[in-house]
């Protein structure tokens, strides 16, 4: 018995994946609504009133816009997003600036949180739509640029190089693909999505490196690798999102051939921009008299047939139209064949039923994985005794290098080891002064204050980039580099006006012996204290992230026993 979705979000929901995936939900599912999200408008209001008319008691809701822009420019094509400089400059800024500005404008965001949807299906093609932005052509376009720049422009910028740079740093495809499953997460934790299922790609319809089919370039086809490329890049996200404890269930279909079909019919095959292609006589041309060969002439020099070219074809839906002889050479034995979207939106609905079809790439990553072992439990102990032993020889405290982020990571450590350093190895929450008395914070704070100025442990950890916050929160202890705040770009300064910026880089990566912060590690180390007797009284039953802990205190075991119970960030697989 699965459990009933009321709400229903089919990205990509009126292509032709999507249509047969909502005739499975409105027939098997019993929904109340669901939202069929299309790129154009056209499109979504299309497909809902198909939909509608054959299931009228199901709310359908057509909505529709870019997935991947600021709800601004949703319903912009590429062209106009990157025609102008104020717009490429937004863009620039939305991909690889700060994250919450640009979740709050991403268009997918607005849908998700308008709608809170129980159960989202994604048809999107989104391999395709981040690949086919074209970093090959962008790029070669780009390198023009910069090489009239010093070969013919004599040290100066060519007119176009502003905009070909533009075109060229929005049309990479990684920075996208993570900020779109970053968004992902976000706005479905915020909506307690239940499920989310992908529909993917493997960008060469299950074909390998010696695949025929290109887009009239050289064999491998750069932009179907690049696909290939998004599309695995894209799972790999996805297997982390169904690894993070508060997202939703993930699971992703990836159809290894090619899908069809919608209909066979005669009409006018379409070209750039969607426009009929017109039909010209062709003319006749003497290579003697040639210099060059221009690949795109101006239409106005050939004489129009008067009429656009009309062919039977196959529709493939959102895959394109194919003629005959292509749809016959691509679905013949042994190249890339085809399959229905009807067995697709089966699989999607078992899925979602709480079935298992066996089609599921997540869980079979998660079944071919290598996991961690018995054998490297007992190997951990072995290790971190020959590192305390040596340890002991050499004299010098081992805390962190640094190399290991988040700098959270360093700072946490090195608090406790100056803990450790002044009260011994015990917990904190436990230490008492001669009166039998607890500890003040700001007797902690004076106390390992007062033990830096010969320490190499403070020397260590200003080397590595993590400055020394002391007890008055004015001064602190820095080297020649400060790891917090990270400051991407030439500039590597940063502005000290805002106490409250100071106090985030003091939380993200500066070691901290304010009275305050003291008094948040005796906190803690009363709950590990807690949590411990809680493991004594019980036994097995006991056992979790939060009471597994040695008795003594150990700087690594605390500072993982923070990221588990405090920021949340623990495996669950």
């Amino acid at each position: 018995m699965h459990r009933r979705f009321s709400t229903f979000l089919l990205f990509g929901g009126a292509g032709l994946v999507g249509t047969a995936t909502c005739r499975r939900i409105a027939a098997h599912l019993s929904p109340d609504k669901i939202v069929v999200a299309a790129l154009t408008r056209a499109e979504a209001e299309a497909g809902t009133e198909l939909l509608r008319s054959e299931y009228p008691d199901i709310e359908w809701v057509p909505e529709w816009g870019n997935l991947f822009v600021p709800t601004e420019y949703a319903e912009m094509s590429r062209g106009e997003i990157v025609g102008t400089v104020e717009r490429r400059k937004d863009m620039l800024e939305f991909t690889f600036g700060k994250f919450k500005p640009a979740y709050e404008r991403n268009h997918m965001v607005k849908l998700i949180l308008k709608h809170a949807p129980d159960a989202i299906v994604d048809c999107v093609n989104t391999a395709t739509g981040i690949s086919y932005q074209d970093a090959w052509e962008s790029t070669a376009r780009v390198r023009e640029s910069y090489n009239a720049w010093f070969d013919g422009g004599k040290g100066k910028p060519s007119e176009d190089f502003g905009e070909d740079l533009g075109v060229g740093l929005l049309s990479q495809a990684t920075p996208q693909i993570i900020r779109h499953v970053r968004f992902l997460y976000a706005a479905t934790k915020t909506v307690k999505t239940a499920i989310y299922v992908k529909v993917g790609t493997t960008g060469t319809g299950g074909m390998g490196l010696n695949i025929p089919y290109t887009h009239s370039e050289d064999r491998p086809s750069r932009k179907l690798l690049a696909k290939n490329a998004v599309a695995f890049a894209h799972t790999g996200l996805l297997f982390l999102l169904a690894r993070t404890p508060d997202a939703p269930i993930v699971k992703e279909v990836k159809p290894a051939a090619m899908i069809g079909y919608r209909a066979v019919e005669v009409r006018k095959v379409p070209g750039r921009g969607g426009a009929p292609r017109p039909l010209y006589h062709p003319n006749t041309v003497s290579l003697d008299e040639l210099d060059v060969l221009e690949t795109r002439d101006d239409p106005g020099a050939y004489k129009a047939a008067g009429e656009d070219l009309k062919l039977t074809v196959v529709n493939t839906g959102e895959n394109g139209l194919f003629a005959k002889g292509e749809f016959a050479a691509i679905s013949a034995m042994s190249q890339m064949e085809f399959v229905p979207p009807e067995e697709i939106a089966d699989r999607i609905v078992m899925e979602l039923s709480g079935g298992n079809t066996g089609n599921d790439v997540i869980a079979a990553l998660d079944g071919s994985v290598i996991t961690p072992s018995y054998r490297a439990g007992l190997l951990r102990h072995v290790a971190v005794k020959d590192l305390q032993r040596l340890e002991d020889i050499d004299g010098t405290p081992s805390i962190a290098i640094g190399d290991l982020g988040p700098p959270e990571l360093s700072k946490l450590l090195f608090e406790v080891w100056f803990i450790q350093d002044a009260y011994g190895d015990r917990f904190l929450g436990s230490v008492l002064d001669a009166d039998g008395d607890p500890i003040r914070p700001e007797a902690v704070s004076t106390k390992i204050a007062r033990r830096l100025k010969n320490s190499v442990v403070a020397r260590q950890a200003t080397s590595i980039g993590i400055p020394i916050l002391l007890p008055d929160g004015r001064r602190f202890l820095r080297g020649p580099v400060v790891k917090v705040p990270e400051i991407k770009g030439k500039n590597k300064r940063a502005s000290l006006e805002d106490p409250k910026t100071v106090e985030r880089w003091v939380q993200r990566g500066w070691i901290d012996l304010r009275p305050a912060n003291m008094q948040r590690w005796q906190d803690r180390f009363k709950q590990m204290d807690r949590a411990r007797e809680e493991l004594a009284r019980k036994g097995s039953a006991a056992v979790s992230r939060e009471t597994y802990l040695p008795t003594a205190l150990k700087i690594g075991d605390v500072v993982a026993w923070i990221f588990n119970n405090e920021m949340g960030g623990f495996r669950v697989k």
